[in-house]
């Protein structure tokens, strides 16, 4: 019998809606800022660094909002099906105006260092390609790769039966990555790439992919936790050896996630606040002692990383602590669309600088002007892509469960 699992309320939802689209609006501004506010951009930047603020968030919602979505289904089968129609429909419709925006000459791709355009292909269908050493052909989509990991690994706990440690692994995944810049563990970007080739890696991480996913869904006990225990060494595997981030921060992205899951506990009586509370002492402790003990680089300045981290965690509090208050609609319908504005809004941006080009001057009218083309275009994207293939992924869901609930009945031999 599946134990029950308690559902995040629309109180909750709408909290949560407002901060994915605040996240929406700052990780807009962080990418649109290069084409319309460059001078602004490289003053701000080194002070408070806008992409991780807007993606830390954005992390902490996914870690409070996915395990919830598998425990509420109880199945692993559906929440994959689930999770399919929630992000590559969209994902697949941005890939192909890109591409035909590329084929038309109003945008250029990313070059990918000579891999073949199946090794490309293949990649990115798993949605690993930033963790399998391929270039993103949209640069948003290097975040997708940590979410992909992320599901893989709530599945693996699920399946044997730890999904409700997440503090304990949130601590843990903190603690390894200020122990690896301690240590002084250095890896070079997409190491085992470099090791075995990007080839034979996509080759091997997308049939262990698959076969994870089949497995965990499968109906025996034993399937279902060899698929979990699969993916999620999987997803370890990639984040720790293969990412273009440092290997403390691939951790600290993971610890942040779970610290989200971890909130979520607490706020549904499975762990108590103040496990949860020393949780994310630690977690902070160790992500912002990684960023300072890693040092600055032309890359990387690690006043702005640690601001932005922080403000992202103080973010999230102030979100969930707005119990009982009205949250504003223009916020809860941003969070409703900030998938659609994630992923096209650097299509948008692409072809306004293959056509017309970066400002040499900050133009603050222009960025203005870019907010407001982009958001009806995104709200179209949503009502034309996204919650379409929502439904559907619903119902699929819903067929396939209810279809597992019915007895099986067996025939007479003749």
């Amino acid at each position: 019998m599946q134990s029950p699992s308690l559902v995040p309320p629309p109180a909750k939802l709408g909290r949560l809606d407002a901060l994915r689209g605040i996240a929406a609006l700052v990780v807009v501004f962080d990418h649109s800022s290069y084409t319309f506010m460059a001078d602004f951009r490289r003053e701000l930047m080194p002070q408070f660094n806008t992409s991780r603020y807007g993606i830390m968030v954005f992390f902490l919602v996914s870690g409070y909002i996915i395990p919830a979505s598998l425990e509420r289904r109880g199945c692993v089968r559906t929440f994959w099906i689930g999770r399919i129609f929630r992000v590559y429909p969209l994902w697949a419709v941005v890939v192909v105006v890109l591409l035909a925006a590329n084929l038309l000459g109003v945008a250029e791709l990313h070059d990918f260092g000579g891999q073949s355009t199946v090794s490309v292909v293949v990649a990115h269908v798993t949605m690993l390609q930033e963790l399998l050493g391929t270039p993103n052909l949209l640069l948003v989509l290097w975040t997708l790769s940590y979410e992909m990991s992320f599901y893989l690994l709530v599945v693996a706990l699920f399946t044997v039966r730890l999904h409700r440690q997440s503090a304990a692994v949130a601590v843990t995944l903190a603690v390894l990555s200020a122990a690896s810049v301690m240590a002084g563990a250095v890896l070079p970007a997409s190491a085992l790439s470099g090791l075995v080739g990007t080839g034979p890696l996509i080759v091997c991480a997308s049939i262990t992919m698959a076969l994870a996913i089949c497995c965990a869904s499968a109906g025996s006990p034993v399937l279902r936790g060899f698929g979990g225990v699969l993916g999620g060494v999987l997803a370890l595997a990639l984040v720790g050896f293969n990412g273009t981030v440092p290997l403390w921060e691939g951790l600290v992205i993971l610890a942040v996630m779970f610290l989200g899951t971890a909130v979520y506990r607490a706020e549904n009586g499975q762990s108590t606040w103040v496990r949860t509370a020393a949780a994310a002492v630690l977690v902070v402790v160790c992500a912002v002692g990684s960023a300072y003990w890693s040092g600055t680089d032309d890359h990387f300045a690690r006043r702005g990383w640690i601001v932005a981290f922080l403000l992202a965690v103080l973010t999230f509090g102030v979100g969930l602590a707005s119990r009982g208050r009205r949250i504003p609609s223009l916020l809860t319908g941003l969070g409703t669309i900030s998938y659609s504005v994630y992923l096209v809004h650097p299509v948008l941006l692409a072809v306004i600088d293959a056509t017309i080009g970066r400002r040499r001057q900050d133009r603050f009218v222009l960025e203005v002007a870019f907010f407001a083309a982009l958001l009806p275009v995104c709200l179209l994207t949503h009502r034309c892509v996204e919650a379409p293939s929502q439904a559907w992924g619903r119902k699929l869901a819903a067929r396939m469960h209810a279809g597992r609930q019915q007895p099986i009945s067996v025939a007479p031999h003749p």
